[in-house]
């Protein structure tokens, strides 16, 4: 059954290593039929969360403000798979992902939680100079249980710092095969 994918890049690089595994795996997704989305988080305006709790899941837009996030909440609503991309930052997820996903909580308030469960699940891809993603893959699996998301796998291609040192490397056939997967 063809799933709807929505990937949320929090690469600032449009061409880096981290866009060469999300290529990937959109192909292999496409290629058997599902449906993917991609939003490049550097390239969009969109605001920290204010904690104001004042957003309703119930609303075409969920968020009190209305920035480039006002795109992504219908996309993430309909969809049956979220891909979170980003190159390892101090041990972590970037600030342009990292951002994205605090403002997504704005799914869950209101009359109906539209984030948390409905089947969803999630897949993580990411590049770093080193190999250190212990402290990443703890908050994203700490994440999916918190959402109630089924965690779908994990692609991490360490030893790549430069635009294109993730060319050849086994990890982007391992992205293109779990997103032909899904």
């Amino acid at each position: 059954m063809a799933k709807s994918i929505v990937i949320l890049n929090g690469s600032p690089r449009q061409k880096g290593n981290t866009s060469m595994l999300v290529k990937a795996f959109t192909e292999g997704a496409e290629s058997t039929g599902h449906t993917v989305t991609e939003f490049f988080l550097g390239g969009m305006d969109i605001h920290g969360c204010k904690g104001c709790f004042g957003g309703h899941s119930g609303k075409e837009c969920p968020c009190v403000q209305h920035d480039d996030m006002d795109k992504i909440y219908p996309a993430v609503k309909g969809s049956d798979v979220v891909v979170l991309a980003s190159p390892l930052y101090y041990w972590t997820m970037s600030g342009q992902l990292r951002t994205a996903l605090d403002r997504l909580f704005a799914l869950e308030e209101g009359d109906g939680n539209l984030l948390r469960g409905n089947g969803r699940g999630s897949v993580l891809l990411m590049a770093a100079e080193g190999h250190g993603f212990e402290d990443a893959i703890l908050y994203f699996d700490h994440l999916m249980e918190h959402l109630r998301w089924k965690n779908l796998g994990k692609v991490l291609c360490g030893g790549v710092m430069d635009v294109g040192d993730a060319q050849g490397r086994k990890e982007l056939n391992d992205a293109r095969e779990l997103g032909r997967l899904i």
